[in-house]
């Protein structure tokens, strides 16, 4: 049987990202709809989360389907010495897709090759975030009006922020041109810089960040230093504070540039920020309930043609 996990943005094509994002643009026309009525979507979140959990349940629920799960590993069988195999074969006996959360790079993986259902990677660690990938991919389109030959500039935490990674790995199709903007204990691991280079990704590495080198950006894409991933809390310390984006730096900006975010945000895009026309991470948000209710189909086996034809629309 077909494996309709999604573990990694990487195993997409450019054919299948662009019928991903004509799903999502369905989403967006109509999200409420019975397509999932008596489907369970299971969420199991071993590392705290709120925007994906919500989204991804909100996008379940506007589809028809029962939501089941746990938002805290505390209250699970782990505490008692349960293996992360036993949970997943377990809840894949009540429903018919898991979508995962974990702390660990690469359980992900090792769960959508143990289970029978479909898996969607919802962030493994430092690794991957394919779904927070394709509602960038989906808010980049609907913002540019194209995903090719754009010049996209990643921001801060470039070292453990996993969205800038699946990014990078997902653009390799439309000819990206990325900046770099981090410090040196952040920077842009070694690993990725030589996926750029086998496929062809061009970049350019910045430590300074100021109105002239962002002037060029069609797309400024900010990222949160992630306390979480540091053992070294005076490390954090030195570098959380080195780039923050605030509203005199946008005085050269490109009128097409807009500003995205993963979010949460900490202090790295000031509040004043948010009622320029730059600003799009809220709608970049709001754009990840039609990602996921378009990858949740999918890994279902539910195909656009019948999302278009669907008759199930509610108002």
């Amino acid at each position: 049987m077909e494996n309709r996990s999604l573990v990694t943005i990487a195993d997409h094509s450019r054919q299948k990202i662009e019928y991903l994002l004509q799903m999502a643009r369905q989403f967006e026309l109509h999200p409420n709809r019975l397509l999932l009525q008596g489907r369970v979507v299971a969420t199991l979140f071993f590392e705290p989360s709120t925007r994906t959990r919500l989204s991804f349940e909100t996008a379940a629920n506007r589809l028809g389907a029962r939501v089941i799960g746990f938002a805290d590993p505390k209250v699970t069988s782990g505490t008692k010495g349960e293996t992360l195999k036993d949970t997943i074969m377990m809840v894949s006996n009540y429903a018919d897709i898991i979508v995962m959360r974990h702390y660990l790079e690469g359980a992900a993986r090792y769960a959508s090759e143990i289970a029978p259902v479909p898996i969607i990677n919802a962030g493994d660690g430092a690794n991957q975030h394919p779904s927070q990938t394709m509602l960038d991919l989906y808010t980049i389109y609907q913002t540019q009006g194209t995903l090719d030959n754009l010049h996209i500039y990643l921001v801060g935490d470039l070292k453990y922020g996993r969205t800038v990674h699946s990014l990078l790995m997902a653009m390799r199709h439309f000819n990206p041109t990325f900046h770099f903007i981090a410090p040196e204990e952040l920077a842009m691991p070694a690993h990725y810089k030589d996926y750029c280079r086998q496929h062809g990704i061009r970049y350019v590495e910045h430590q300074e960040f100021d109105a002239e080198v962002i002037s060029g950006a069609d797309i400024l894409y900010m990222t949160r230093v992630q306390r979480e991933r540091f053992t070294d809390l005076m490390e954090y310390e030195r570098v959380k504070d080195r780039y923050l984006l605030k509203l005199p730096m946008l005085a050269q900006a490109k009128p097409t540039m807009k500003i995205l975010h993963p979010l949460p945000r900490v202090n790295e895009i000031e509040y004043a920020i948010d009622d320029d026309p730059h600003a799009y991470y809220f709608q970049q948000a709001r754009n990840g309930l039609f990602a996921r209710q378009a990858l949740i189909c999918d890994a279902l086996g539910i195909t656009l043609e019948q999302i278009e034809n669907d008759t199930t629309i509610l108002s």
